[in-house]
């Protein structure tokens, strides 16, 4: 016998000619043995069995010899060859129940052991979240309430399609913290580091999964013998690849159908006009249902299903497709290709309807469907295939669309209501709209919409509540106690509740309005979504750093910009059509922003047992000043302020608990907010505005500062210093001697340069050397300001000057200088005394604006004089005040040019004049000493008149008068936390500026003068009008 002729189990490169031959005999004899052999070898058959279903018999088998194996006759090698698939099976079952285990130890975002962790903390990546991070997004009113929506928006990381073979289900408690940080006020913006994400593969023998988890450690149980290895790899190739075909997944149609139950909706298979092939039929054939696909949608898995019956199956069944078990959602339903709803479309099949038998296409069958007159047969089926378009959704079509959509429900409802209710079509739908909206616990729309259909309206727009709420400054539990008190005593809802307010006010804060800057803001995150932070939000801590204790709250500046100007964005619109310039126009526009910044002084809380501890506060607010666009070649300005100088206008920045006079506290808190004030400037803001994107340029003027503040950010020293003007150089000897004849000489950046000389010293000088070089300057300046006149402070400090100098005048200091404090204090009550029975003015401690306003007049000057007997200086002193009185609009006024245009071109002469009486009639209070409000008075106030146009426009007055606002609201948001608390304050008071709250504020204010009513035609007695509701609220005590 030859090679060739050998059997293929005999056949084996490394046995000899010897071993073959004996093989072949041994082989043969076995078929010839006797039934007993049989029953023996049957006998050991079930122990064999029996120990390869256990691992350690894996190594037993590979290490009996092949001439052993291949000796056994042909229903033992069978069945061998079955045990071995079914061992190779359990080794696969064993080594996927090992990568499952391994996986389960890793994180779903980054990969990280949970074994790094001492104390073994995760948390699921599906499902809801937890109750710490609902608290948290409920306190910043997020919508989010999955882990998967939270991690899709943190990390941009999908994983409602993860598989639980191949993606872990857990990830580690670090992410969870970056998270945390995400959505919570941490002082430094969170960044995810990692550029991609985890990759994560089926298991293979390469599993980088399976490797980590060993370590590197060789494994105990390998076999020694290489080629048994690769066969029982292949056997079990060989077993996964028949099971598969042998036994398919099955899954139970029938219940499938039972949850669908589209029986009397879809179309049969059976109804097709033409006897298609089965595969044909298959494929335009619903998966779950199996009828003519209506209203098919595709799955990730590309599988073909009505919409209808996979809703329900996903909904009843889980998330996963009925034909494969791959994951699968309702947010994944994508439309098939439109040529195969055109070829769907395109099927002819059979009327249903009794005693028709007529054959149309698909696409048509609706329209032949609505022509039958039998009601009965026409509710047999109901069709849902709309055409070869993807579905859209009802209202996102036009009204014709939506028209042709629902005519058979329209004829329905119409039939119904000429039936039962008279015809009238308007209450049958707004009854059923209103049972879907109580079915859906949306009980606030549906009082709504009861209350439009008893015809009691919806009372007011949330907007004007919250500008009543604001303006009133009424907490929030004495608005929910109006609310309740009004809608108990008028049965209507007037007032909207807290919840709707809270909605309204979202679109009014910043953070609301995506934008964009080109070139991007450097340091400063992209994140457009960002409302109050923490007042240190973006300052680099290191450990040399000054310590920082108080609350800071405040906006990104960037962001609060934006928020302005949407703010008035009606204003800006209204303004290019009131200059004859197109809508559409993009810009650039041009923005100056007025800069101010003033301590609030003591806000403590005057009550309560124990020492009032002083509790200082200060604000930094913005003002957008003027609005232009450049058209052509010349520059066109759009809006412009009307009163600069109100509270009104006066946007709040930030807010904290510091003292002015803390030069550290102030650097700290106000340096983050200067930076992204320095990056805005050269780049340009991309914002949508009446849908049109359009292009922002800003100019900060930093004039809003009070002396104290001046010094304090340009690092001048105090106000009492031998330099005693901010403007210029000169020292307080120069400037009495020469009152008119001075210029501005500082800068920022000048100050700058001097503040690194006196901190280096390079000429190795003496302390007045080095003093006098550097005129004044002994800490470094952080914020830039424009060398400008406070108007408010200046005015103050010019009426304190000359109710010295009443004093002095009773006294008759230019006879005696030498007079002692006793008698000075004897002139200053004899003055309080006079002044209030004439004037009706009180003593005060300190001069403020009323009083200073009243001091400083005519009739002021008349009562004064009635206690000066010399007459002569009752003419200097008048002559002073008139002086001064023709002044003082010229540095008040908003535009001098226009309002006081005489006064502007007579400044010159008067303030010569001025200078002259105080140098030789009152040179006795003015001989080498002259105060800093005097100086700018006289010197200064012409140059920045040139410069800027104007000075009281650009003064602090509108931050100092909302100083009451700042008390006022804390009270209205009394919370034991001041970290809150500030918050709350920050929030209402930035409400309260809106330009859009004071409109609904003056209209609602205009229609209660007018006394108008909300339903005029109702006749009721009982129903009070809105203006009797308003005077019930305000007789209210809360």
């Amino acid at each position: 016998m030859g090679l060739h002729t050998m059997p293929e189990e005999i056949q084996h490169p490394y046995t000899k000619f010897s071993e073959w031959k004996f093989k072949l005999f041994k082989v043969r004899s076995f078929e010839k043995t006797p039934s007993g052999n049989n029953q023996v070898a049957n006998k050991e058959k079930p122990e064999e069995t029996a120990s390869l279903d256990k691992d350690t018999a894996v190594q037993k088998d590979v290490a009996v010899p092949w001439a052993e194996k291949l000796l056994l006759p042909d229903a033992d090698l069978n069945h061998n060859n079955q045990a071995l698939e079914k061992d190779a099976d359990n080794l696969k079952m064993q080594e996927n129940a090992a990568h499952l285990a391994n996986l389960q130890q890793l994180c779903r975002i980054c990969g990280v052991s949970f074994k790094t962790d001492r104390y073994k903390r995760s948390h699921p990546v599906h499902g809801p979240v937890d109750s710490e991070t609902q608290e948290l997004l409920r306190k910043k009113e997020k919508r989010a309430t999955s882990w998967p929506e939270l991690i899709a928006k943190v990390f941009k990381i999908d994983v409602r399609a993860d598989i639980d073979t191949i993606h872990p289900t857990r990830f580690c408690h670090n992410c969870w913290s970056i998270i945390h940080r995400k959505f919570s006020n941490t002082p430094c913006e969170v960044y995810f580091a990692r550029n991609n994400a985890m990759e994560w593969k089926p298991h293979s023998p390469n599993c980088t999964v399976c490797c980590t988890a060993h370590h590197g450690v060789k494994r105990k149980n390998q076999s020694s013998n290489l080629q048994m290895g690769k066969r029982l790899k292949l056997m079990a190739e060989r077993a996964q690849k028949t099971k598969s075909v042998k036994k398919p997944a099955l899954v139970n149609k029938n219940l499938m159908k039972k949850i669908a139950n589209c029986k009397n909706t879809h179309l049969s298979t059976k109804l097709l006009a033409v006897d298609y092939p089965a595969d044909f039929v298959k494929s335009i054939s619903c998966q779950v249902c199996e009828h003519i696909l209506a209203d098919p949608v595709e799955t990730t898995c590309s599988h073909l299903f009505c919409r209808t019956c996979i809703l329900k199956c996903l909904k009843v069944m889980g998330s996963y497709c009925p034909s494969c078990r791959y994951p699968c959602f309702p947010t994944d339903l994508m439309s098939p290709v439109k040529s195969f709803l055109n070829i769907l479309n395109s099927l002819a099949v059979r009327c249903p309807v009794k005693e028709c038998d007529e054959e149309v296409l698909l696409g048509k069958y609706c329209h032949h469907l609505s022509s039958h007159k039998e009601m009965k047969g026409k509710d047999i089926y109901t069709h849902i295939n709309k055409g070869g378009r993807p579905r859209q959704h009802l209202l996102s079509l036009t009204r014709r669309a939506q028209k042709h959509r629902l005519r058979e429900l329209k004829l329905q409802v119409k039939a119904f209501a000429e039936k039962e209710e008279g015809g009238d079509i308007k209450a049958v739908c707004l009854t059923l709209f209103l049972l879907a909206l109580r079915a859906r616990n949306e009980h606030r729309q549906a009082d709504e919409l009861e209350a439009i259909m008893q015809g009691k309206g919806s009372g007011l727009h949330p907007a004007v509540c919250l500008a009543i709420r604001v303006n009133t400054f009424l907490s929030c539990s004495q608005y929910h106690k109006m609310y309740r008190t009004v809608k108990a005593i008028t049965g209507r809802q007037i007032f909207q509740p807290l919840h709707a307010l809270r909605t309204a006010e979202k679109a009014l804060l910043p953070g609301y309005h995506p934008f964009e800057w080109k070139p991007p803001l450097k340091n400063v995150s992209a994140n457009t979504e960002v409302g109050i932070i923490d007042g240190l939000s973006g300052l680099p801590h290191s450990v040399d750093d000054y310590p920082v204790d108080t609350i800071a709250k405040r906006f990104r500046y960037d962001a609060a910009l934006v928020s302005a100007l949407m703010d008035m964005e009606e204003d800006i619109l209204e303004g290019m059509k009131a200059r004859d310039l197109d809508d559409y126009l993009n810009g650039p526009f041009t923005v100056v922003v007025k800069e101010s910044c003033d301590g609030m002084g003591d806000v403590s809380e005057k009550h309560g047992n124990g020492p009032a501890v002083p509790e200082k506060a200060v604000r930094f607010s913005f003002t957008l000043m003027s609005i232009s666009i450049t058209h052509g070649n010349e520059n066109v300005r759009i809006f412009e302020e009307v009163k600069p100088n109100s509270e009104l206008c006066c946007k709040p920045l930030c807010l904290m608990l510091a003292d002015e006079s803390d030069h550290e506290t102030l650097t700290a808190i106000l340096s983050p907010l200067i930076a992204e004030r320095e990056t805005m400037k050269n780049s340009v803001l991309l914002l949508e505005m009446g849908g049109i994107l359009r292009t922002f340029k800003f100019i900060f003027r930093g004039t809003g500062y009070d002396e104290k503040l001046v010094r304090e950010v340009e690092g001048l020293e105090a106000s009492g210093s031998t330099y005693i003007c901010t403007l210029c150089d000169a020292t307080r000897l120069e400037a009495a001697q020469n009152l008119v004849l001075h210029s501005i000489t500082r800068s920022h950046a000048e100050n700058l340069e001097r503040y690194e000389v006196w901190r280096s010293n390079p000429y190795h000088e003496s302390i007045e050397e080095l003093r006098d070089r550097v005129k004044g300057v002994s800490a470094k300046p952080f914020i830039e300001t424009v060398p400008s006149i406070d108007a408010l402070h200046c005015d103050i400090g010019n009426a304190a000057e000359f109710y010295k100098i009443f004093q002095f005048e009773i006294g008759e200091v230019y006879k005696n200088p030498n007079a002692s404090k006793e008698e000075r204090k004897r002139w200053q009550l004899t003055l309080d005394k006079h002044l209030r029975k004439k004037m009706n003015l009180k003593p005060i401690m300190r001069m403020n604006g009323n009083f200073a306003r009243k001091l400083m007049t005519k009739e002021t000057v008349e009562a004064v004089c009635e206690l000066i007997k010399c007459q002569e200086r009752h003419e200097a002193l008048k002559e002073l005040m008139d002086l001064y009185l023709k002044m003082k609009p010229v540095w008040r006024s908003s535009c001098p040019a226009k309002e006081c245009p005489e006064l502007l071109c007579q400044y010159s002469f008067n303030s010569q004049r001025f200078a002259e009486l105080l140098s030789t009639k009152f040179k006795y209070r003015y001989e080498g000493k002259i105060t800093n409000y005097f100086h700018k008075t006289l010197a200064h106030v012409p140059e920045i008149i040139e410069r800027d146009g104007s000075i009281g426009a650009w003064a602090s007055e509108g931050n100092e008068s909302g100083n009451k606002l700042f008390r006022r609201f804390r009270k209205m948001n009394a919370r034991q936390s001041k970290c809150y608390e500030m918050e709350d304050v920050l929030k209402h008071h930035w409400l309260y500026t809106s330009k859009y709250l004071q409109k609904f504020m003056n209209a609602h204010n205009t229609l209660k003068s007018q006394g108008f009513t909300i339903d005029p035609e109702q006749s009721s007695e009982d129903s009070p009008t809105l203006e009797e509701t308003l005077d019930i609220t305000d007789s209210m005590e809360f």
